[in-house]
C-alpha cells in the first residue's frame, strides 16, 4: 500500500500525458473522421475511393504496427517529429478511420427521402447536412463514436513502447525501482478502469440524451 501511495505523484504526471494524448487523438479522429465518412458517402469516386482504400488499409492494422511504422518511416520522409506526435499521428490515423465508419453508417441510415425534402426547398449540399441530416444521425453516431474513445484510451497505453511517459511506462519505471509489480499493475488498471467506466457513464447519458426518438 505504501508503494502504492508514494507512487500516486509520479503516476498522475503520466495520466496527464495519457490524457492529453487521448484528447488530442479524439480531437482529430473527430473532425477527419467525420470529413472522411461523408466522402465516402456523398462524394465522387475520385474521393470516395481513396477514402475507401484508406479506411480499409488502416483499419486492417493492428494498432501497434501502426505506430511503429509511423514512428520509424516519418524521419526517412525528412519529417523530423518528436515520438509524442508520431504516436498521436498514428492513434488519430487509426482512430479517424474508425470513426469514418461510424460517421458513413449513421448519415447513410437517413432515409433519402429527407435529402429530397432538403432540396425540394432550395437548401445547399452543406445546409443539408448540418440542418437535415446530421441532427438526425446524431442519435445514430453518438454510442459507437464513445466506444471509439474508450478504446483511444486504452490504445494510447502503446505510446510507452516508443519512449513516452505515459501512465503505462510510468508504472513500469516504478516497478523497476520498487520490483513490486503487481500492487504497482493493480493501481493502474484502477485508473484505467475508473477512466474508462466515467466515459461509459457519459455514453449512457448521451444516449438517454439524443439516441432515441421521444414522443
Amino acid at each position: 500500500m505504501n508503494v502504492m501511495l508514494n507512487s500516486l505523484p509520479f503516476l498522475m504526471q503520466g495520466l496527464l500525458v495519457t490524457l492529453r494524448v487521448s484528447g488530442i487523438v479524439v480531437a482529430a479522429a473527430l473532425v477527419l473522421g467525420v470529413l472522411f465518412g461523408v466522402g465516402l458517402s456523398f462524394g465522387p469516386r475520385w474521393v470516395a475511393w481513396p477514402l475507401r482504400i484508406y479506411s480499409d488499409l488502416i483499419r486492417g492494422l493492428p494498432l501497434l504496427v501502426l505506430i511503429f511504422c509511423v514512428y520509424y518511416m516519418l524521419p526517412l520522409t525528412g519529417l523530423n517529429v518528436t515520438s509524442f506526435w508520431a504516436a498521436v499521428a498514428a492513434l488519430a490515423a487509426f482512430q479517424s478511420a474508425h470513426v469514418a465508419e461510424v460517421t458513413r453508417g449513421a448519415v447513410q441510415s437517413i432515409p433519402p427521402g429527407q435529402h429530397e425534402a432538403g432540396k425540394s426547398i432550395g437548401l445547399t449540399f452543406s445546409q443539408r447536412m448540418i440542418y437535415v441530416v446530421f441532427p438526425q444521425a446524431l442519435r445514430r453516431f453518438l454510442p459507437p463514436w464513445i466506444n471509439t474513445v474508450v478504446s483511444t484510451v486504452q490504445g494510447s497505453a502503446l505510446v510507452s513502447l516508443v519512449g513516452i511517459v505515459d501512465l503505462m511506462l510510468a508504472i513500469q519505471q516504478v516497478i523497476g525501482r520498487t520490483f513490486k509489480p503487481m500492487p504497482m499493475y493493480i493501481l493502474g488498471a484502477l485508473i484505467y478502469f475508473v477512466i474508462n467506466y466515467a466515459l461509459s457513464l457519459m455514453s449512457r447519458m448521451l444516449e438517454a440524451r439524443f439516441a432515441y426518438v421521444r414522443e
